[in-house]
């Protein structure tokens, strides 16, 4: 199972960030993301919430308790949206046949 820090540690170089630029959105410093990433600390809620909003997951896939990431839609039409909902119940259809 991974622990929170390593989830972290992956998130945060999957984006292509720095310790210091993770910091700095989260309005902490660079050391303090370095102790959550080796698990010398935990973050507060408020933390954990700005992580998810950063990395575009939800609080529960940061804590280990569900492993799906979420799909940022915030920058796509309402055309978009209705084109991924039709799409997402046709392939729904299609593997529950």
């Amino acid at each position: 199972m991974v622990n929170f820090g390593e989830k972290l540690r992956t998130l945060r170089k999957e984006a292509g960030m720095t310790q210091t630029e993770l910091a700095k959105k989260l309005n902490i410093t660079k050391s303090v993301v370095s102790y959550y990433e080796l698990q010398e600390r935990t973050p507060s809620p408020e933390v954990i919430v700005k992580l998810a909003a950063v990395f575009h997951v939800t609080a529960d896939y940061l804590l280990g308790i569900e492993n799906k990431k979420l799909i940022d839609v915030s920058d796509l039409t309402e055309d978009d949206m209705r084109f991924l909902l039709v799409t997402i119940e046709t392939l729904r259809k299609k593997n529950h046949r």
